[in-house]
């Protein structure tokens, strides 16, 4: 799982790795005023402790971390995970006993360079990893949480189906080392047909 790349007609999503320390301080340091509500690592030294946590995260099994590169110039955007990813306990067996693959995951840590905003490239991240999740996984939900102080993300959310379930209260750590109120949104397996061409329609609807 953590060879795992997925590629679009704008972005291409590759493992993040030790080598992209210095694109991804580049990356970060076009906006920094961009991250209000995230913690995104500055300078060369924070990026390699962000790629280095991301990896433990990914070797304790808990997250697959990836890079976002745009494919016409082949600039490294930003980044996203697969993250939260559970696997119930199935009886022996049932058919999904012994898989390898999650049942139900949170796509999130997502963010992008100051050029790639209002670009696809969001859009086209959450179109590849929302279909790998359903159509190879065959995962049952995703979710998504974000900030209940960041709007922007919620209407972002939103825009692309994902259906509103509450506030998580003192959910996670706020990047100003607060606890953070979450918002969290859910797409579930037998709504991804409709979110699937709501996105097909935002990408290609030129």
């Amino acid at each position: 799982m953590d060879s795992l790349t997925l590629h679009g007609t704008h972005i291409r999503l590759e493992p993040l790795e030790p080598g992209h320390a210095d694109r991804l301080a580049a990356a970060s340091a076009a906006d920094p005023t961009l991250y209000q509500w995230s913690a995104i690592p500055q300078g060369r030294g924070a990026a390699e402790g962000y790629i280095a946590a991301a990896l433990a995260d990914r070797d304790a099994g808990n997250t697959l971390p990836l890079a976002i590169i745009r494919i016409a110039d082949g600039v490294l955007i930003g980044s996203t995970r697969f993250m939260e990813m559970e696997w119930w306990n199935w009886p022996p067996g049932h058919p999904r006993h012994g898989r390898s693959d999650p049942d139900v995951l949170e796509i999130g840590g997502t963010w992008l360079t100051r050029s790639a905003i209002r670009t696809a490239a969001n859009t086209e991240a959450k179109f590849l990893m929302l279909s790998h999740a359903f159509e190879v996984w065959k995962a049952f939900r995703v979710c998504l949480h974000t900030d209940s102080r960041n709007f922007r993300s919620q209407t972002a959310i939103e825009r692309i189906g994902g259906k509103r379930e509450g506030i998580l209260r003192a959910h996670r750590m706020a990047v100003d080392f607060t606890p953070r109120d979450s918002a969290r949104y859910s797409i579930i397996a037998t709504e991804w047909p409709g979110v699937k061409e709501r996105l097909n329609r935002m990408l290609y609807r030129g």
